[in-house]
């Protein structure tokens, strides 16, 4: 068997913000397993800067065990060999996916875990003025469930401003580390009006402890905090739900395990995604049986995405036989 490993970018339609800074292209790794000259096992990850990775770095840690996957290393192998990160979860996927076109049996069935069903994930709206965002929630007003980008503490008026102009919609409000306590504690009274369900990362990962002993009104979910399967019995005591990220855990097969540790723990779950394309969300599909949101919309926000990808009717996605 021989592995290939390179980095793509994607162009993101328009620009993708949040509140550590703005991007208008997904910047991705692949993985690919050819065998007898024929590709037939791939995964792709996205490096992430604000955990310490770059496109280069996770090349690196992926040529440095080459030999050891072109001689068939196990996916329990890897786990003990690599940090979780981009550069696992893509080798990761990349095994998956070999294994389910070498022994003709979809992922899903391989690794026990339910039959995927269409879903609806959440479409996010990036950080912008308050009237942008809420001329971008009017487009999409249709969407059943609004993820919305915040960082400030004028963020009341954005929230109701997306709310104004798509009543309908759920809101899941991801502020990514940017709110103090006294932020969260003044606006989240406030959130079961304007429809918000979710409030995820409200405070940076190193002052979570803060939230020890609080109630708010409306539920909240790690994700930065969010890291290792060690951690989950500390968030149980501050959170309620855990956002489980391929990207985070590095791979599909350790992230099985945080879904069963999760569950243990009575901790709900979100699957999310970062900006990229339908070969990275097809490994997180597998885990929506257990979710109660799903964030996989990455390839909603490309330009364009790859042959095969998912099929969204809106923001009802289906399986696709681009993966597993």
């Amino acid at each position: 068997m021989m592995i290939l490993a390179y980095a793509e970018s994607w162009p993101i339609r328009g620009k993708f913000t949040i509140s550590r800074g703005s991007k208008t292209s997904a910047e991705v790794i692949v993985v690919e397993c050819h065998k007898n000259g024929q590709k037939i096992g791939w995964g792709e990850a996205v490096p992430y800067n604000h955990y310490g990775e770059s496109i280069a770095q996770s090349l690196q840690q992926i040529e440095k065990i080459k030999d050891k996957i072109q001689n068939r290393l196990t996916r329990a192998e890897l786990i003990s060999l690599m940090p979780q990160g981009a550069a696992r979860n893509a080798i990761d996927c990349a095994l998956w996916d070999l294994e389910s076109k070498e022994k003709n049996m979809p992922v899903w069935r391989l690794a026990g875990l339910p039959e995927p069903k269409p879903m609806i994930t959440a479409y996010t709206i990036s950080y912008k003025s308050s009237i942008e965002m809420g001329q971008d929630a009017a487009m999409h007003a249709h969407r059943p469930l609004l993820k919305i980008k915040l960082s400030k503490e004028d963020d009341l008026e954005r929230i109701e401003n997306v709310h104004k102009n798509a009543p309908n919609s759920k809101i899941i409000v991801d502020a990514n580390e940017a709110w103090t306590l006294e932020i969260l504690e003044r606006l989240a009274p406030k959130l079961t009006d304007l429809n918000v369900v979710l409030i995820e990362q409200p405070l940076p990962a190193d002052q979570d402890n803060d939230l020890i002993g609080k109630a708010f009104q409306v539920p909240l979910c790690a994700d930065e905090s969010c890291r290792k399967i060690e951690d989950l019995t500390d968030l149980a005591k501050k959170y309620q739900y855990i956002n489980i990220k391929l990207d985070k855990t590095g791979g599909l097969t350790h992230a099985i395990d945080f879904v069963k540790e999760a569950q243990r723990l009575n901790l709900k779950i979100m699957i999310g995604c970062m900006v990229a394309t339908s070969l990275s969300m097809a490994p997180s599909m597998l885990l929506g049986a257990y979710a109660d949101f799903i964030d996989l919309d990455g390839p909603l926000l490309l330009e364009k995405d790859r042959e095969n990808a998912i099929y969204f009717d809106h923001s009802l996605m289906y399986p696709s036989a681009i993966w597993g």
